[in-house]
């Protein structure tokens, strides 16, 4: 039991040593990350139309049912914070789906 308290000690003190930046050669990397757009019904049926989808391919590239599709379009449901993500990234790169084999048009 003592040597879990002794381990436990230590790794507080050297955790309070690091906040003082007492620790040299300890590298730290920070991250910051970008927060969620809420995507609007309107704006997720101008991705969809701009990937030239309807609403059923574009429920089966994205993973969820027409239905979805359908309640995010009409604003009756708000999509999840990854499917926001996912609309962040068709926005910034349109072929996505197919850059990563999602679909693949011919």
């Amino acid at each position: 039991m003592n040597s879990v308290f002794e381990s436990i000690k230590q790794g507080l003190n050297e955790a309070i040593e690091f906040e003082q930046g007492k620790l040299p050669g300890v590298k730290v990397t920070k991250i910051t990350i970008a927060p969620i757009h809420n995507y609007t019904a309107k704006e997720i049926k101008a991705i969809r139309t701009q990937q030239k989808m309807t609403q059923r391919l574009f429920a089966e590239a994205m993973g969820v049912s027409v239905k979805t599709v359908e309640a995010w379009e009409t604003g009756t449901n708000k999509p999840s914070g990854i499917a926001n993500r996912m609309f962040d990234f068709l926005t910034k790169d349109h072929s996505l789906f197919e850059n990563f084999s999602i679909i693949a048009r011919s």
